[in-house]
């Protein structure tokens, strides 16, 4: 058994945070939350003791202590004085609400003392699916607050692709069964990242996501997981993929299929070729093409006896490599312009990463390696074509994680992973590597949440950035 520590230790590193106005002292807490243990369960039975933040307060030490064991927190406030206040707050959203989870054991420093703590409490509530977070907060006698930074016990994040994939879930809303609450296609690769995660760590807590959203979402939109922009059809029929290949459950070929034909409806002889971007039919593009091709292919080699959806694969990267989309750097801009010309707009990462999978899915498809050569010398340019600062970065990057951007590089290494993985040799795994190790070290919080830049700097952090980081560490493995 760990050595049990002071519930009062040294000063360690202080990062402060500031607790939003409007939360005042005896706030009703929440609902009690029960997993192996009730909420107020007393701090000297947990067996360990590990201390991830601490804040300062007027000379005070706030610090957030975790029994990972049993999954439970508790807050503790040091070099204090009598009537001081500590407590804590647990959000089920990744820090970005917890009126329904604060001032838990709201307790006064007695008179005599100069520290003291609450009870413990749960960080998740399994009963019903709740990734939890904890913070200790605290306050001076009738004056100023200060709170920690948010954190969690070690539970379902033992390690950084665990992590990573727990502080994802955060952003899973339970009543609509999307990440962040209404995404689309964007929460279709945030369910793909999942999915990955399980396969690639072991991890299955969190594989009834994939159910989850399936029931609840199946009717949504265009039913089957279509709506009128094409290409997030294709992300959608990929996620399914996927997921028929983690669960073996053929109701998710049933409708990668269904919406493979979909996109299939949207193919015409305009620019000789391919499939429009939206049911409007004004643009030819790169993604969604090139999600035609990876989804037909993969539905080829997972359908016995299939030649259609392998017919279509091979006419789709017959006419993708003639289209003028690929440029002469070997990179390939957004689309075509109305005369069918390359638009020379920017290289998205995305649109560098998802024809290397699809180029994967061909070559098992076909069993030719032309496929491989040609998804290599790809990967060759974008790998250094898309680098600064020794990691990927968006053409353009910002220091937000919302919108539909910050899903594109997870998509990019996603497909990179793919052909790695397939490569002998496996060329790019060094710099898979290496881009996770930089964002496990420069953009990643005490949550395990990460930023837009994978070298570090300032931004925030939303579900787009999470999947993203977290396609990255899982093909990095």
């Amino acid at each position: 058994m760990p050595v049990r520590r002071s519930i009062l230790p040294a000063l360690l590193v202080l990062v402060s945070t500031t607790l939003s106005s409007g939360l005042v002292a005896g706030q009703a807490s929440a609902a009690t939350i029960c997993n192996k243990y009730c909420d107020a369960r007393d701090p000297a039975q947990s067996p360990q003791d590990r201390v991830p933040v601490t804040a300062a307060l007027s000379g005070r030490t706030l610090t957030m202590h975790f029994d990972d064991t049993d999954a439970m927190g508790w807050a503790a406030v040091d070099n204090g004085a009598a009537g001081d206040v500590v407590w804590l707050d647990r959000s089920m959203d990744g820090g970005r609400t917890w009126s329904d989870g604060s001032r838990l054991g709201n307790t006064t420093v007695p008179s005599g003392q100069r520290g003291w703590r609450t009870l413990m409490y749960n960080v998740d509530d399994w009963n019903t699916e709740g990734v939890g977070a904890l913070r200790a907060c605290g306050q001076v006698a009738g004056g100023s607050i200060a709170c920690t930074a948010w954190a969690r016990a070690t539970w379902n994040a033992g390690e950084r692709r665990t992590a990573a994939a727990t502080a994802l879930m955060m952003s899973f809303d339970r009543n609509t069964k999307l990440f962040g609450g209404n995404g689309w296609w964007t929460a279709a690769n945030a369910l793909t990242a999942i999915i990955d995660n399980v396969r690639v760590t072991g991890m299955g807590s969190y594989r009834y996501a994939i159910g989850e959203t399936y029931e609840k979402n199946l009717g949504a939109q265009g039913g089957n997981f279509t709506n009128e922009y094409i290409d997030d059809t294709g992300w959608w029929g990929l996620a399914w993929v996927d997921a028929y290949d983690l669960t073996g459950d053929s109701r998710y070929l049933t409708t990668a299929r269904t919406d493979a034909d979909h996109m299939f409806a949207y193919w015409d002889g305009t620019c000789g070729g391919g499939v429009w971007w939206s049911q409007s039919r004004t643009y030819k593009n790169a993604i969604t093409n090139e999600l035609f091709l990876q989804l037909t292919a993969a539905l080829h080699n997972r359908i016995p006896g299939d030649t259609t959806y392998l017919g279509r694969a091979r006419n789709e990267w017959t006419w993708f490599q003639n289209s003028g989309m690929i440029n002469g750097d070997h990179m390939i801009n957004d689309g075509l312009t109305g005369s069918c010309a390359n638009n020379g707009q920017p290289t998205w990462t995305y649109n560098q990463g998802v024809v290397l999978g699809g180029l994967t899915e061909l070559s098992r498809a076909t069993g030719d390696s032309g496929p491989l050569t040609t998804a290599r010398t790809l990967a060759d340019a974008s790998t250094s074509r898309l680098q600064s600062g020794g990691v990927l970065r968006e053409p353009g990057e910002g220091d937000g994680c919302t919108g539909d951007g910050p899903s594109f590089k997870g998509a990019y290494v996603r497909g990179l992973g793919r052909l790695n993985g397939q490569l002998s040799g496996h060329p790019y795994a060094a710099t898979l590597s290496s881009w996770a190790n930089s964002a496990y070290a420069h953009d990643r919080n005490a949550l395990d949440q990460y930023g837009p830049h994978w070298a570090g700097g300032s931004g925030t952090s939303d579900y787009g950035c999470q999947q993203s980081v977290l396609d990255l560490l899982n093909a990095a493995g």
